[in-house]
């Protein structure tokens, strides 16, 4: 049997081959800041080998040119990433077979296989950011991108009418994007989030505690956490949003304790004390503890307490998580174990001698802890220690160096030397990290804490009170407590970004793009089960289930495919009563093989049914003659109701 012969491949047309390079750079320009600066490059040469070759109108390079730059490209992701698979690598290669497809690519179908990795390139820009502007780019890229499929089956199309088309297209789609949005049953994380690899970029508190290392925090803008307060919230002071908790002191580096995990508090809110509640919205950072203001009256769901006060997520915090907390200040604790006293009390041999010695001659000279405690407090506040954003390097001894040398140093060092001198003075310490203060938008009411805002504090046991917290950086600097860090670093120091002047003048835009960004935070990426449910509940859906929004999803998706029919054939051009006529005409003779051509004018058509239907040639003819009187001439609109007539006694 003879193979079917395969059709002839039409080239891509010069307009064709430039709209893929526009949908492949719109495609791949967002990602540069997500793979290598050498992959960008070479992404780049060859978008740009492929311009000059069609401007120059030149043949594309052979096939084993392509391979040898694909096997190159593939290798150089293999050894940046140490494999091809998981998210990263895998954007990469698609990077490198979208740039590379461009050189390959001399038919319409290979424009088509373009277009698909384009679109497939479009959605990884949400792997590494989903802000509001990313959404937008990813808008931009795919009305590019279908102007470009558009422009493969209509290559004469003007591309006003191509990007008007694409932009059509997305439009259209808005309504079932919006009913897949609400209606489709959530999963518990957004697809971005299932590859490990995706959090490897985060940043924020660590679990351990060396000198720089939350001034490292300071230098960042990123958001940490948003809080949201029913009702008036607590004085500046007392926004201590308490996270991990350092008790064991190892040479420089202070490091968690041991500690007891339960599912409920290890202290009691008193019943009557006020209270405030807030709802907290917490940004990915890779790691397990969760954050609240000093003391929460109950665990956030799905998290474990620890003796130290700390709350831990099940799993690491790998998609945004939202919970709603209250909090009081007045709490009642048990008497705490021999051992975490023991540990809270623990120093190194041998080091920072001068501050042991200075701790140790106050637990001989005074009789109590609330007394050394003064003691402490007073003695850091005349030695007139400095906050700054740039302290000195230190050796092994940095509680000595920091209180008797450079007396200049960040919120680690405050804390880290007043829980050496509590120790040493015999009363029991330990470090607590955490943000301390926060920003609040007077737009929506939000308070918005950012890395910026990372700080550290102490902790000490007091027989009568149980742990009390104690911030020895406002003893020296209670404006970084009061006010913000830009009040409380020394003219000169280098601020935060957001502290400088230079963003007063746009304060109020500003604080509507935070309000913007965090309903958008609030609705759209945080739209998880639970608030999937409440809102179909509002809407009147009882008690919805995955069968419950399957069918409402059916429904509605019928209902606007219904719509949009009606609306198109609306929209269809209406024929004039004459062309109506001689289409009905036609469409009688075409079971003969007399069915009237595209091209042919109603007297050329009349003349070949003519020749092949000669008894009829006649009525044909007159047939025709008037349809082209009312069609192009100045015929009477009476000449319509003839027609019609005509037409209606035609029998072929």
């Amino acid at each position: 049997m003879a193979k079917k012969p395969e059709p002839p491949l039409h080239p891509l047309t010069p307009a064709q081959t430039w709209w893929l390079l526009a949908a492949g750079l719109a495609a791949c320009a967002p990602l540069a800041p997500q793979v290598p600066l050498w992959l960008s490059g070479v992404a780049g040469l060859a978008f740009a080998w492929r311009a000059l070759l069609a401007w120059r109108r030149r043949p594309l390079p052979g096939r084993w040119v392509l391979v040898l730059v694909s096997l190159a490209g593939a290798a150089g992701v293999l050894i940046q990433y140490r494999t091809l698979f998981g998210q990263r690598a895998g954007v990469a290669l698609l990077v490198v077979f979208l740039a590379l497809k461009q050189l390959e690519a001399r038919a319409p179908r290979d424009g088509l296989a373009v277009v698909l990795l384009a679109y497939f390139l479009t959605l990884t820009q949400f792997f590494e950011n989903q802000s509001i502007p990313v959404a937008l780019t990813m808008l931009g890229t795919l009305v590019v991108t279908t102007a470009a499929l558009a422009n493969l089956t209509d290559a004469e199309a003007r591309p006003a009418a191509l990007l008007r088309l694409g932009g059509t297209l997305l439009a259209q789609a808005l309504p079932f994007m919006l009913v897949l949005f609400v209606l489709f049953p959530r999963v518990s994380g957004p697809l971005w989030g299932l590859p490990r690899d995706a959090y490897s970029g985060l940043t924020g508190l660590s679990d351990s505690m060396s000198p720089g290392a939350i001034n490292n925090l300071i230098q960042s803008d990123a958001i940490a956490f948003r809080v949201k307060f029913d009702g008036p919230p607590p004085e500046r002071r007392e926004l201590y949003w308490r996270g991990p908790v350092l008790t064991r002191l190892e040479g420089r580096t202070w490091r968690p304790g041991r500690h007891a995990i339960a599912t409920g508090l290890f202290y009691q809110p008193v019943a009557d004390a006020p209270r405030h509640a807030y709802t907290l919205t917490l940004e990915p950072h890779n790691k397990p503890w969760l954050f609240a203001l000093e003391f929460a009256t109950a665990p956030p769901p799905e998290s474990v307490s620890t003796s130290d006060f700390q709350f831990f997520a099940r799993k690491p915090v790998r998609e945004r998580l939202r919970y709603e907390l209250q909090s009081t200040a007045a709490v009642r604790f048990p008497q705490e174990r021999v051992n975490v006293l023991a540990e809270a009390l623990r120093l190194p041999e041998g080091l920072n001698p001068r501050t042991v010695a200075l701790g140790a001659r106050w637990g001989f000279e005074e009789d109590s802890d609330a007394r050394r405690l003064g003691r402490a407090l007073d003695f850091m506040r005349d030695r007139q220690l400095v906050y700054t954003l740039q302290p000195p390097l230190m050796g092994a001894h940095v509680a000595d160096e920091f209180l008797f040398d450079h007396r200049r140093g960040f919120c680690e060092h405050f804390a880290a030397a007043f829980v050496v001198l509590m120790r040493a003075a015999d009363v029991p310490a330990r470090v607590v990290t955490g943000y301390q203060g926060g920003e609040r938008n007077p737009v929506d009411d939000t308070w918005v804490i950012r890395q910026s805002d990372a700080h550290a504090w102490a902790e000490v046991w007091l027989e009568a009170r149980g742990w009390v917290r104690v911030d020895p950086t406002a003893a020296s600097a209670p404006a970084r407590i009061e006010q913000n860090l830009a009040a409380a670093v020394p003219a000169g120091d280098p601020r935060p970004r957001r502290a400088g002047a230079g963003l007063d003048r746009l304060r109020e835009a500003r604080y509507r793009w935070w309000a913007v960004s965090n309903a958008w935070n609030q609705w759209i990426l945080g739209y998880d089960p639970q608030l999937q449910r409440d809102f179909l509940e509002r809407l009147g859906m009882r008690a919805p289930d995955w069968r419950k929004m399957t069918a409402a999803l059916t429904l509605a998706c019928g209902t606007l495919l219904l719509g949009l029919a009606a609306w198109m054939l609306w929209r269809r051009p209406r024929l004039a009563p004459e062309e109506r006529q001689w289409r009905r005409l036609a469409r009688r003779l075409a079971p003969l093989g007399l069915a009237r051509q595209a091209w042919e004018g109603p007297l050329d058509y009349a003349r070949r049914v003519g020749a092949a239907l000669p008894g009829r040639a006649g009525e044909i003819e007159a047939i025709a003659r008037l349809y082209a009187e009312l069609r192009y001439g100045r015929a009477p609109a009476a000449g319509i109701a003839e027609l019609r007539r005509r037409v209606a006694a035609f029998r072929p």
